[in-house]
């Protein structure tokens, strides 16, 4: 076998590179520091910097925030009369229904995650009707009382 610098020539001519042990001298070219420089984080054993990417804009930075989710938080759907008003020109509610949360449900007028339901005053309401929900404005109560429907109000 010839030597050639760090490498070396077997029988067959092939080249074989000769193996990088640091911490073996000074005269390997890896010795005393083994490559890692003085001192600091970076030249200690067993060190890597959590979530660094080379510079690269780290993954939790380069998705966006979703602020608070409380678990316990139940779903409010907020509904105003003249949607009300609405669905009963389409024909999609009649007047003589009570209306809560499970009939707008079964009509896919509300989404199924939904809890709870509060009724919001704005528009008018032509017809008389059952409502039967969670929470209501003054104004609907207002509105309602002079319209001479009738509100029942859950717990």
């Amino acid at each position: 076998m010839k030597k050639e610098g760090d490498m070396y020539l077997n029988s067959t001519n092939s080249v074989k590179i000769k193996k990088i042990r640091p911490g073996r001298g000074i005269g390997s070219g890896k010795g005393k520091t083994s490559g890692r420089g003085h001192k600091g984080q970076k030249s200690r054993r067993g060190v890597a910097i959590k979530s660094f990417e080379g510079g690269q804009m780290p993954l939790y930075r380069r998705l966006p925030k979703r602020g608070f989710n409380p678990i316990t938080r139940t779903k409010l759907a907020k509904l105003n009369l003249k949607n009300i008003q609405e669905y009963i020109d389409k024909n999609r509610i009649k007047n003589t229904e009570t209306i809560n949360v499970d009939l707008l449900k079964k009509l896919k007028i509300l989404n199924k995650k939904v809890k709870k339901l509060k009724i919001l005053g704005n528009g008018e309401l032509k017809d008389k009707i059952i409502l039967e929900v969670d929470f209501v404005s003054s104004a609907v109560k207002e509105k309602l009382s002079k319209n001479g429907s009738t509100i029942k109000i859950k717990k």
